[in-house]
């Protein structure tokens, strides 16, 4: 299933070009166009979920086999010294592009990007009522 009006439908189905570095019959791989360090890529699959809650459990499993196999091979090929794998849900969580897609960004020493959060310090009791809300 594909949404027309959805530019990474596009771009993952090979509608409008792009620097692809793999593709198989579910995902497209591409160089992001505003890189937050050399070689970083997005996987996109090639049909249209908005967000991980919509993607389904198999498609769920292929893209982090897919993540693995590209940061093994991108990490190999570039000789980046770290990498990170980024993954928005929602506009509040930085997500701009409402198609599911994971970010592969290779690290590189003094490549002066920040990608993190500030640490919290909860209480041991904010913990464990956060763990009840959520397990239980």
């Amino acid at each position: 299933m594909r949404d027309d009006n959805c530019i990474f439908c596009k771009i993952a189905n090979g509608d409008i070009p792009s620097k692809t570095i793999y593709e198989d019959e579910n995902f497209r791989v591409i160089l992001d166009l505003a890189p937050a360090a050399k070689g970083h890529a997005l996987i996109l699959p090639k049909n249209h979920y908005a967000n991980l809650y919509e993607l389904p459990d198999d498609t769920a499993s292929k893209v982090m086999l897919l993540a693995k196999k590209m940061a093994t091979q991108m990490t190999e090929k570039l000789q980046c010294d770290g990498f990170n794998l980024v993954q928005n849900n929602g506009e509040v969580a930085g997500q701009t592009v409402f198609h599911f897609h994971m970010h592969l960004i290779p690290r590189y020493k003094d490549d002066n990007q920040e990608i993190g959060w500030n640490p919290g310090n909860p209480s041991q009791e904010e913990l464990e009522a956060i763990r009840k809300q959520i397990a239980e």
